[in-house]
């Protein structure tokens, strides 16, 4: 692996922070992205993952999506991400919770923490213990609870922004789709879908999720590498990242891939490519998953739920501007939500420097 320094310089990270406490058993990595339209604000995943380097590289990739998700979503927030090395089934302790806290604390306001894989609002509340800046609490003490609901209906709408341009429907139903993970946001995204009237097949590492939507929703369960052979409309990844690569893509028979998963693809540049050669229309996962952003955004200046949901059917309209850009510009869709992404960061860049003072040589603001 190359430098930290280097791996940061790659894609224009700002500060990594690296989490120490063999007392509570803590080993966490903390990624701020970039703050130039506001605070980073980004979950804390907990993962078992096969060495340090792999959990940084996951905290780095993560961050730099939540700054294009928040950019793209305009929320007034940078991306920042963390994750704990752990396995979440067995290690999660108040303490080690507590002791995340303080680290987030320590940082000022320049990372906002929050739920995701692994990690729960119960954690959340436990961090709450020891710092102000996490959102995702339970309801009961003014959070907003679980995101995965707004999560899931935000990736439903993109969805469907997605089947509109590609097979000019206004509906799911009758169509086929493969989803592959179906945890907390998944579940939602199944009952959205069947809902509708689609036929869902599902695939998961953990049998209980299976069981619980195939008996909730009548979704058919496939095997783990099934799940990218099937003859479907559209692939939905809802489970970790890095799902399209160059050994499933051929594989697709689909002509959409649009899912919650953040960090779809192994390379941006490759397999985004890959997908467009190969006429499946690629709905980019940090605009199609922005609705988690979105809900536990609101949290800040105070939670509503009707808000948060009417914010996450924008995703809709956003999806269709992308997709617009793409065919206007003839270039692969994960490149046309970055250039809108990174354009509102431009442009509220441009905005600070031309208000804000200029410092003097001793670094004092300058206001004559």
């Amino acid at each position: 692996m190359s430098s930290i320094f280097e791996s940061m310089n790659t894609k224009d990270h700002e500060q990594v922070v690296f989490c120490n406490d063999p007392d509570t058993g803590l080993k966490a990595i903390i990624a701020i992205h970039d703050t130039t339209i506001g605070p980073a604000l980004g979950g804390c995943r907990m993962w078992n993952y096969a060495s340090d380097e792999e959990a940084i590289t996951d905290a780095l990739r993560l961050s730099r999506g939540m700054s294009y998700k928040a950019a793209i979503a305009s929320l007034n927030l940078g991306g920042g991400k963390s994750v704990i090395i752990g396995d979440a089934k067995k290690q999660k302790s108040e303490i080690l919770f507590r002791s995340f806290g303080r680290f987030v604390e320590g940082l000022n306001g320049r990372y906002i923490t929050a739920e995701d894989v692994g990690t729960s609002v119960m954690d959340m509340e436990w961090v709450r213990m020891e710092t102000q800046y996490v959102t995702g609490i339970s309801r009961a003490l003014g959070g907003s609870g679980d995101p995965s609901p707004v999560t899931a209906f935000g990736a439903f709408v993109g969805l469907k922004a997605t089947v509109k341009k590609q097979l000019g429907k206004d509906s799911v139903s009758g169509l086929k789709v493969a989803v592959q993970g179906v945890g907390h946001v998944g579940y939602h995204l199944v009952k959205h879908l069947t809902e509708e009237g689609a036929t869902v097949y599902v695939t998961d590492i953990f049998e209980d999720s299976i069981k619980r939507v195939v008996d909730d929703f009548g979704a058919i369960a496939v095997g783990p590498d099934e799940i990218y052979d099937l003859d479907v409309d559209i692939y939905a990844p809802c489970a970790l990242g890095a799902t399209l690569n160059d050994e499933t893509i051929p594989n697709l028979k689909c002509s959409i891939v649009a899912g919650a998963a953040n960090n779809q693809l192994k390379d941006e540049s490759i397999h985004g490519q890959m997908l467009k050669d190969r006429g499946i229309l690629y709905a980019p996962d940090y605009a199609i998953n922005a609705g988690g952003l979105i809900n536990v955004a609101n949290e800040i200046e105070g939670y509503n739920r009707d808000r948060a949901f009417s914010q996450a059917e924008g995703i809709y309209d956003i999806l269709l501007t992308i997709f617009q850009l793409a065919e206007d510009e003839n270039i692969p869709t994960y490149m046309a939500a970055n250039r809108v992404a990174e354009k509102r960061m431009e442009d509220i860049s441009k905005l600070k420097n031309f208000y804000l003072p200029k410092k003097n040589f001793m670094g004092k603001r300058d206001n004559s």
